[in-house]
């Protein structure tokens, strides 16, 4: 029986090491985390308590998304060159990632506050609505928070590299 799930599991693993060896991959995901964590960080400090949502939230300093798809980028020019197919993909998807986080996500994100604004001076007045959900603000970024997040995604891969 035991004989029976060697190979099952050997199989697992080389998945798991295939995984753990995908340096795209790895940077990738490494640069989100960092600036997840450096996000939620700087949240902390300024309000003095932890919020476990800006550890997984969109929005705010520094870009989650711009880390990633900058580190994967990278990640991809470093491995297979600046004129390979692979980095073309990549940096395309990061240009078009990091434009809508300050265009598209960033406009989303001031229509909520004024909606919001809208909702709590409608409430003020005794005007009861049916909405009793805020709408999430922090959806966009600015050009520097997007800035810092490709920054760490471009040490992260560099490092990875």
């Amino acid at each position: 029986m035991q004989a029976e799930n060697q190979p099952e599991r050997s199989v697992h693993m080389n998945v798991v090491a295939q995984l753990w060896n995908n340096k795209l991959l790895v940077s990738g995901l490494l640069a989100w985390a960092a600036a997840q964590i450096i996000k939620a960080s700087i949240c902390a400090a300024i309000n003095k308590k932890f919020e476990l949502s800006r550890l997984f939230g969109d929005g705010g300093m520094p870009s989650g998304h711009s880390a990633t798809v900058t580190a994967l980028a990278t990640s991809s020019g470093i491995k297979y060159g600046l004129s390979s197919f692979q980095f073309a993909i990549t940096a395309v998807l990061a240009v078009i990632v990091m434009h809508d986080a300050m265009g598209v996500r960033r406009e989303t994100g001031k229509q909520s506050v004024l909606l919001n604004k809208m909702t709590d001076f409608l409430n003020a007045m005794d005007d009861a609505l049916s909405y009793d959900e805020k709408l999430k603000e922090f959806v966009g970024h600015t050009p520097s928070q997007v800035l810092v997040g490709a920054l760490i995604g471009l040490l992260i891969a560099i490092i990875l590299s």
